[in-house]
């Protein structure tokens, strides 16, 4: 195979050439870092690479998948955002390296119906920042590619969406009795997403009925089912979050099945532990994740058994200074013996902010900082529900336990952060005013 052509960034030639590779929670946030100081006084030429035109954030995925977010008025144009924050976007996906002449392949781009419309580039870099995310890990579960759909894209999302809602019109339509498994949903995993999702499609397929759909008697035919392997949901969360949430999706009449390990997706269906049949119209693989498998070729970066990048106490790569990994693509090995760091959306945010200091001092001539994580606990919310999570005080470990309003709104809170760390507090500020007066005026549930 020819090598693809060179596309240098000589739009600014002489000047320190930043590239970051996934524009999600990390890479966003370091591209508006970056242009906000470097780029806008012309220090270095910043570059955000991505393989979609948009960004939302990914803990919502669920609530586009389940209708109650549009993602027309949340998400990202990295275009008009790049143009505001001082970074150049260019669409594509990076398929390899070449660290010797410091270069990344990005493959081709094409439209809906096929056409090409952007050929193979190469991009030449003097520091390489990877925030490529995570996907989920089916195991090699057989069916599980053909027959489940996974909340990694907005795109995956919205065609989940899509597959509710027809769904439901199909079987509104009907005359004849429902077939075993119609309308009824799967999710494998019983993370935050798994049963995030399990609470927020409760909500919305029932709203769903205020638009028409009045041949379905959602409470008695749709029917939710979480599963998961291990012996308890929200395996990384204290027992004392994981029990008030198990008690109340069980108060909405949702499924829970622990200790059960799907070993076959099927079309109508699911098996669990190769015996036991649930049959399922639509399902949902949320458990595990990993990095892309194109992770594991990139010329000689080490990786570890989920595909993530091997970093440094700095966040770079074990053997080469000049590329960096953040986000839930790169293996940070906690200090004390306590293990990498989990995927996490506070962990994102902090890897952003480390590497966007160590990447100005290095244009400057200075060594990188060194990362130091900070957990402050977790949240789990429930649709209308509830809410439930810990605060961590991480001086001295304690560990408070919160629910209700005060909770919901700390869960409302992390997403305001993160726009206040994309557009700036003042326009982060401006959306709170205009989704308050406009939310009034929506339908609870996107239909189309």
């Amino acid at each position: 195979m020819n090598s693809p052509p060179e596309t240098p960034l000589d739009d600014d030639p002489g000047l320190h050439r930043i590239i970051i590779v996934g524009g999600g929670a990390a890479g966003l946030e370091l591209a508006t870092k970056l242009g906000d100081c470097l780029g806008k006084r012309r220090a270095a030429s910043i570059m955000l690479l991505d393989r979609s035109r948009t960004h939302v954030w990914k803990p919502l995925l669920h609530e586009l998948a389940a209708g109650s977010l549009d993602s027309a008025v949340d998400a990202v144009e990295y275009g008009a955002h790049a143009r505001r924050h001082h970074y150049k976007y260019r669409i594509g996906a990076m398929y390899g390296i070449d660290r010797a002449r410091k270069r990344i392949h990005v493959e081709s781009t094409h439209d809906d119906v096929g056409r090409e419309v952007i050929p193979r580039r190469t991009f030449g870099y003097d520091t390489l920042v990877l925030a490529v995310g995570s996907i989920s890990n089916d195991f090699g579960t057989p069916g599980a590619k053909e027959h489940a759909i996974a909340l990694d894209t907005a795109e995956q999302a919205s065609r989940f969406n899509r597959d509710m809602i027809n769904a439901c019109l199909r079987a509104n339509a009907q005359r004849e009795p429902m077939r075993p498994g119609q309308l009824h949903c799967a999710i494998v995993g019983a993370g935050a997403t798994g049963v995030e999702l399990a609470a927020e499609l409760h909500r919305t397929m029932r709203d769903l009925a205020a638009y028409g759909l009045d041949h379905i008697d959602f409470d008695k035919l749709i029917k939710l089912t979480v599963i998961e392997a291990g012996p308890r949901i929200l395996p990384p969360l204290p027992e004392r979050i994981s029990r008030p949430t198990h008690e109340l999706l069980e108060q909405l009449g949702i499924r829970i099945l622990l200790g059960r390990q799907v070993t076959e997706v099927r079309a109508d269906g699911l098996v669990l532990n190769g015996v036991d049949f649930i049959p399922a119209e639509m399902k949902v693989w949320a458990a595990g994740i990993k990095a892309p498998d194109f992770m594991t070729g990139l010329d000689g970066l080490e990786v570890d058994c989920i595909n993530r990048i091997v970093v440094r106490e700095t966040l770079q790569a074990m053997c080469d200074d000049d590329v960096f990994a953040i986000g839930d693509c790169a293996c940070y090995v906690q200090p004390g013996g306590k293990g990498p760091l989990p995927a996490r959306a506070q962990s994102a945010h902090q890897m952003a902010a480390t590497v966007s200091r160590s990447i100005r001092n290095r244009v400057r001539g200075e060594p990188p900082v060194a990362f130091r994580y900070r957990d402050f606990g977790s949240l789990v919310n429930l649709s209308e529900y509830g809410t439930f999570g810990h605060l961590l005080d991480s001086s001295t470990g304690r560990s408070v336990k919160v629910a209700g309003l005060f909770a919901r709104t700390m869960y409302k809170a992390l997403y305001r952060m993160h726009l206040a760390s994309v557009h700036g507090p003042m326009k982060a500020g401006v959306g709170v005013v205009v989704e308050a007066i406009t939310r009034r005026s929506k339908p609870r549930v996107k239909l189309h």
